[in-house]
């Protein structure tokens, strides 16, 4: 139990230092860049409306990739009692897979393997649906899964799929505009301006932080 508790918090690591790399380069921009260092009015108005929208659908789409449940198949793939208990008394495969087709006739789709058996999963007690698999991280059997992703504590699916993909887009354009926007300021840092080394050091840091983790969850999906 103590282990399983452990295991859970250990998990938010990950999204944990995703919030606070995101949270650093929020105020490396509007405070340090646009309250700070930058003269100009307008530019500065432009800067903060473009960065909050990109800012805000980033942790929106994140957020909902992070709290939508795993879509999981629904009772009627599960096993009823009298079949439940027919199937663990037999030590058969061949009777076992007999009980499961005969369970399965009347679903709307389910799959089989390349030897034609039925595909069930036995820690959830039922028959799984086109691409449906077992995830050991959230236990549970997850529609459409396509992996557990790490930096958002969740099974990437049928119910988060769309929002995984929308973080991506928006997270690397957030992290192109960060970085096209304080790029001058880079330059300046070449010509020992010491305002401009802060700039780089807040913001290119955090930006590179991103777009590496934007990286890695793109090599996920290929």
């Amino acid at each position: 139990h103590v282990l399983k508790c452990c295991q859970k918090v250990l998990a938010w690591v990950p999204v944990a230092f995703i919030a606070l790399v995101v949270a650093w380069s929020y105020y490396a921009y509007v405070v340090e860049l646009c309250v700070f260092t930058i003269s100009s009015t307008a530019e500065k108005v432009v800067y903060l409306v473009v960065f909050h929208l990109s800012f805000v659908m980033f942790v929106w789409s994140y957020g909902k990739t992070i709290f939508t449940s795993p879509a999981t198949p629904s009772n009627e793939f599960c096993l009823s009692k009298a079949d439940k208990e027919q199937y663990e008394k037999e030590e058969r495969p061949e009777s076992q897979q007999e009980i499961l087709r005969r369970a399965a006739k009347d679903l709307p789709i389910y799959t089989t393997t390349a030897s034609r058996a039925i595909r069930y999963c036995d820690r959830c007690q039922l028959i799984k649906p086109d691409r449906c698999h077992h995830c050991s991280a959230c236990d549970v059997c997850v529609l459409k899964m396509d992996h557990h992703c790490p930096w958002v504590n969740n099974c990437v699916g049928f119910s988060n799929y769309k929002f995984f993909l929308l973080f991506l887009m928006y997270s690397l354009l957030y992290c192109l505009f960060v970085a096209a926007t304080v790029l001058q300021y880079f330059i300046k840092f070449w010509t020992v301006s010491s305002k401009a080394f802060l700039v780089v050091v807040y913001l290119f840091n955090p930006a590179c932080v991103i777009e590496g983790c934007i990286s890695m969850l793109s090599l996920t999906i290929y």
